[in-house]
């Protein structure tokens, strides 16, 4: 726990904590995304402990550590004691429930939810009374308030209750049906929102971020989960479950039935489901059923089996708590600025925020702030404690689900925010649109808030992470061109290429609306030569059809590099420098280069 707390104190607040965060400052029954209790927790948090990362989380902190306790509890009762310690310090080691509560996410409260149910159901399965009806009546409750993937744990909970002849028997005990109904009601929130808002939430779930169509993603989930809760305990948890199913316990084949058909069930769902997203913790309710199950199984295994199959569930634990320091470390997220697993939606929002407290110094009194998207919004909102910046429309914010609740708050920003109402500083992560649709992001800002100005440029970690900060004062005709940022490429060299201290870098790069007057050369943020610009490049207007720079076709830049004799070799970072005809300077994203 002393350690989860130092990891979340410094941890950057990842993008889905903050829009929490955000809809907590706006306490409501339900919301576009999610039911209420995340965001009243992260309000919860805030109100205790200040509005900052530890206080964001604390609640979850909490949950995070009371499901190895509740998992010591529950096995204990079916199994005893000494296997009960074993499945909790199992419980403790599985790197999906041994760092909940670092991250200020549903997934605590759910897995508090299901524990309480998993305990009620093995509870009832031996004697019907109130207090077993009260515990599954709770877990139902905290569960419907969760998120809306809780309804596969009640589901699947209910259908292993049918399975069995005492669990079919609980289920017509009075007691029972009334625990049940409770956590049905506990439904109403969710069900009326979505009601007053044409299936918004539900829609998304359920449809919108689904393609619904098979594709052979699906396979890929035996190697996640068996990395996410290490490969010998992912075995050992199905096997278990396996055997269990015929076990002369009721209990044993209730553990069995609800975690293997969790586990399965997600298996099969993720042919069809969602692939953009993070998913690979859907399954955790499952792998919390089939704990109890394992300490019976691990006993009958070899001796050095047993040893390594803690050792290496304690290696994916540490494995996963290094993963979120290297995440709290600038420098490391600096050095990965290059490879896939850069975590983007941890970084650079320290850095946006300060930047945006220096650009609204400078600016005149009254100066409005508008964010480029949820992401930004949510993040500037934590960082300044401040939950009322508009957001721009954004393919982001119906991506995630989060437009329908920006639209009910009244934070969509206006078009035209800087027109008579004083300036504006619009923030824009450039970094959160896919390159190819970039341009296309510029030309409906424009139409939004009218001709770009030339934009101050933050680059975090190379340009991984890219902001673009305008300032919006100056009222601009509606039927003004589109003035956009700067676009470029680096055709060669190609980013991790091996150079000499004599290079040549060419490539092309624009500027709609104004175009470019000239292309220097940057390593590591140091100017090295002037490129020569305006070389043809037919093939640029082409792709980019919807381009306005009057240079086309003539934006192709070539530029020969020579470095001093004594330079440092390594890893070494080129860049560009854009300087455009209306005065604007920007610093393109860097890509890593060897320098032999």
């Amino acid at each position: 726990m002393a350690v989860k707390v130092l990891i979340a104190v410094r941890l950057p607040v990842f993008v889905d904590e903050a829009f929490y965060w955000l809809e907590g400052q706006r306490l409501a029954p339900a919301y576009s995304d999610l039911p209420g209790l995340t965001a009243w927790l992260t309000r919860l948090g805030v109100s205790l402990a200040g509005n900052n990362e530890f206080g964001l989380r604390l609640p979850f902190l909490l949950m995070g550590a009371a499901v190895p306790w509740l998992v010591v509890r529950v096995t204990s009762r079916a199994f005893g004691p000494a296997y009960g310690w074993q499945a909790g310090s199992l419980a403790l080691l599985l790197p999906l429930s041994g760092t909940l509560g670092l991250m200020a996410l549903p997934d605590p409260a759910m897995a508090l939810a299901t524990l309480l149910c998993i305990d009620a159901g093995a509870k009832l399965l031996r004697r019907i009374d109130a207090a077993a009806a009260l515990e599954l009546a709770l877990g139902l409750v905290i569960g419907a308030l969760s998120h809306y993937r809780f309804i596969a744990v009640i589901g699947v909970g209910f259908i292993a209750l049918l399975l069995l002849a005492d669990g079919r028997r609980a289920l017509r005990d009075v007691r029972v049906l009334t625990a049940i109904a409770i956590g049905a009601a506990a439904w109403t929130p969710l069900v009326w929102w979505n009601l007053d808002n044409a299936d918004a939430g539900l829609r998304f779930q359920l449809v919108d971020r689904h393609p619904w169509a098979f594709h052979l993603e699906g396979l890929w989930f035996v190697l996640v989960q068996s990395l996410m809760v290490t490969p010998l305990l992912f075995a050992a948890l199905l096997l278990a479950g396996w055997r269990a199913r015929r076990s002369a316990l009721p209990e044993a084949r209730y553990f069995a039935l609800l975690g293997l058909l969790v586990v399965a069930g997600f298996f099969a769902l993720g042919f069809f489901a969602d692939t953009e997203r993070v998913s690979f913790h859907w399954p955790f309710p499952g792998y919390l059923a089939l704990l109890p199950l394992a300490p019976a199984l691990l006993g009958g295994w070899p001796r050095w089996l047993r040893r390594a199959t803690w050792g290496v569930a304690a290696a994916g634990l540490l494995a996963v708590l290094s993963y979120y320091v290297a995440v709290s470390l600038p420098d490391v997220r600096a050095r990965t600025a290059a490879e896939k697993w850069y975590p983007s939606n941890f970084a650079g929002w320290d850095e946006l925020a300060a930047e945006v407290r220096r650009e609204l110094a400078l600016m005149p009194d009254g100066t409005r702030l508008v964010a480029g998207s949820f992401k930004v919004g949510a993040e500037l909102g934590f960082a300044l404690d401040d939950a009322s910046i508009p957001v721009l429309d954004h393919p982001l914010n119906h991506k995630h689900g989060r437009a329908p609740q920006l639209r009910l708050w009244g934070l969509e920003a206006p078009d035209r925010p800087g027109q008579g109402e004083g300036p504006v500083l619009l923030v824009e992560a450039s970094s959160d649109v896919p390159y190819k649709d970039l341009l296309a992001r510029y030309h409906h800002m424009c139409s939004m808030v009218g001709p770009l100005p030339p934009p101050k440029v933050l680059n975090v970690d190379h340009g991984s992470q890219r902001f673009l900060l305008f300032r919006l004062q100056q009222p601009a005709p509606a039927d003004a061109d589109c003035v956009a940022p700067a676009m470029a490429w680096i055709d060669s060299p190609e980013p991790g290429d091996a150079v000499d201290g004599r290079f040549t870098v060419e490539g092309w790069a624009f500027k709609d609306g104004a175009g470019l007057e000239r292309v220097e050369v940057l390593l590591d943020g140091v100017a090295v030569a002037e490129a020569d610009y305006g070389l043809p490049a037919p093939h640029v207007a082409p792709y980019w059809r919807i381009s306005e720079d009057p240079n086309h076709p003539d934006v192709g830049f070539r530029a020969e590099v020579r470095l001093a004799p004594g330079v440092e070799r390594g890893r070494r970072w080129l860049g560009l420098r854009l300087h455009g005809a209306d005065g604007s300077v920007e610093d393109w994203p860097e890509q890593p280069v060897e320098l032999r």
